[in-house]
């Protein structure tokens, strides 16, 4: 089905590659833009001190979203997810997404994200990014009605937005 698309997209290319140029003819080809959501597949950036989220961001292989624990299958700021990183599956929460947020919520330029353990717990001991203010209640919220303590999360931040 892609190749079809593909051969029907260069067909109607080549007859105005003289008219219109060749950088023109690339953008015919690429017409969706890239999505700025967290789903499946995600590339996304560790901002704690851990060992293993130092390791991964070094060699340059980020880890990748996996799973996104909430109902709507796209990642917010609070959501916990599953990443794969080196070869493994590890929980983390997100502190810093690039997609559009709500009103009064900053918007960060890169997807950031914490390490933690099963229980709740960073594995890292510092944040080296500034992290938004209103992850305060909506950790809050979220320990009072899981169990685990995300509040750890908060008092390892060093900065706020």
């Amino acid at each position: 089905m892609a190749l079809r698309i593909l051969k029907t997209v260069r067909q109607v290319a080549q007859p105005m590659a003289g008219a219109l140029g060749g950088q023109q003819r690339q953008e015919l080809i690429h017409t969706t833009p890239a999505c700025c959501e967290i789903r499946k597949l995600a590339r996304l950036r560790v901002v704690d001190n851990s060992d293993l989220g130092k390791k991964a961001m070094a060699e340059g292989r980020p880890p990748r979203c996996i799973h996104v624990y909430n109902k709507r299958g796209v990642g917010f700021i609070g959501d916990k997810v599953l990443v794969a990183i080196k070869g493994q599956m590890k929980k983390g929460i997100l502190v810093g997404l690039k997609q559009n947020q709500k009103p009064k919520q900053p918007k960060f330029d890169s997807n950031n994200l914490v390490l933690i353990d099963d229980n709740g717990s960073p594995l890292g001991t510092r944040i080296h990014v500034p992290i938004p203010t209103i992850l305060r209640t909506i950790l809050k919220e979220k320990t009072l009605a899981k169990g685990a303590d995300y509040t750890k999360v908060l008092a390892i931040a060093s900065r706020y937005v």
